[in-house]
């Protein structure tokens, strides 16, 4: 029988209180990105930086374990703030985390090859904004200093104290192909491992997603198609089959527009239980849609039928507005 002074009973504390909404995936990974700045450009006084710089990987992979599309569509919809070099390294470790993920690598790899991703660069970091607000080639000297970067970051890995020998090797050999033409040593496969190797192909497609001084941000679908396609640097066609299908033709994040004429944006990937999910943010005649309309493109009208950059697509809206509390500032 039920307590008939049940309803008189004092209510204990914080029983009726509301629950805390999820932790923000953007917040973490602009967090990140500040931390990561900070350490960085400091990096050469440092003396034991590694348990700073896990810390910094653990929260990159807590962001993407949270919610694997709104970390990826960061990234397309450029939403991690600060200078492109460190943000790229931020970007870049978002992929290598959500292919690590489908490679079944375990937690400690994961964490040495995310750690990679957010250093691999650091020995070019003080020549990045020279080179980024060039409008003409590089000069022999600059390509000489980017070929050396591989060394010059694991030289100041070193002496930040980093020992990690794996870690070591990623940096080292992002830049290094299969069949030896790659920098700066020139090294083949099987010396290239597979960590470097995705490190590398992580690296590659998202400099080419992400718009920069002297160009315009490349779609995502050709990006994948450049980096399958590329003869100059040919890749391991595993790692390339799970790319595709961990981030597809149309990654979250990505602008579309549909066969029936509407503009939209993807928040889910390929891979996700019912496959690709829009979000039709304007009709047909470009009328914004408030709210977005649910569009899969296993449905005749969700067929898409080109990728878009922001200007063709000429929308503006928020993350939260699509994927809720967890893509809040």
């Amino acid at each position: 029988m039920a307590d008939t002074n049940q309803a008189d009973a004092p209510l204990t504390a914080g029983e009726f209180a509301e629950p805390e909404p999820p932790p923000s995936v953007l917040h973490l990974l602009n967090q990140s990105n500040r931390r990561l700045e900070r350490l960085l450009q400091n990096l050469r006084n440092e003396h034991n930086a590694e348990s700073e710089l896990r810390d910094i990987a653990r929260d990159v992979i807590h962001a993407v374990d949270l919610n694997p599309d709104i970390a990826l569509a960061c990234i397309f919809l450029c939403q991690i703030a600060g200078s492109y070099a460190v943000r790229h390294c931020i970007e870049t470790a978002v992929v290598v985390v959500v292919i690590a993920r489908s490679l079944n690598k375990n937690a400690t790899e994961t964490l040495t090859v995310t750690a990679a991703a957010l250093t691999m660069n650091v020995g070019m970091l003080r020549h990045n904004d020279t080179f980024q607000n060039k409008n003409t080639p590089l000069t022999s000297e600059e390509m000489s200093i980017v070929r050396r970067h591989p060394e010059e970051s694991v030289d100041m890995l070193k002496c930040a104290g980093i020992q990690d020998d794996e870690w070591i090797s990623c940096v080292l050999l992002h830049h290094e192909n299969d069949e030896g033409s790659g920098y700066p040593a020139g090294v083949a496969s099987p010396e290239v491992t597979q960590n470097a190797k995705l490190l590398s192909l992580a690296d590659r497609y998202c400099a080419q997603v992400s718009a920069r001084n002297y160009r315009r941000s490349i779609l995502p679908n050709l990006a994948l198609r450049n980096l399958i396609e590329d003869k100059a640097a040919p890749v391991d066609a595993m790692l390339v089959q799970v790319f595709q299908r961990e981030l597809g033709d149309f990654p979250p994040g990505a602008l579309v527009r549909l066969q029936s004429g509407e503009i939209g944006v993807i928040s889910r990937r390929p891979g996700g239980a019912g496959g690709v999910l829009i979000h039709c943010l304007r009709d047909p005649s470009g009328a914004v849609l408030s709210p977005a309309p649910l569009r899969s493109a296993a449905d005749e009208a969700g067929t898409i039928a080109e990728a878009l950059s922001e200007d063709e697509a000429s929308i503006r809206f928020s993350m939260k507005q699509i994927w809720g509390q967890q893509a809040s500032l």
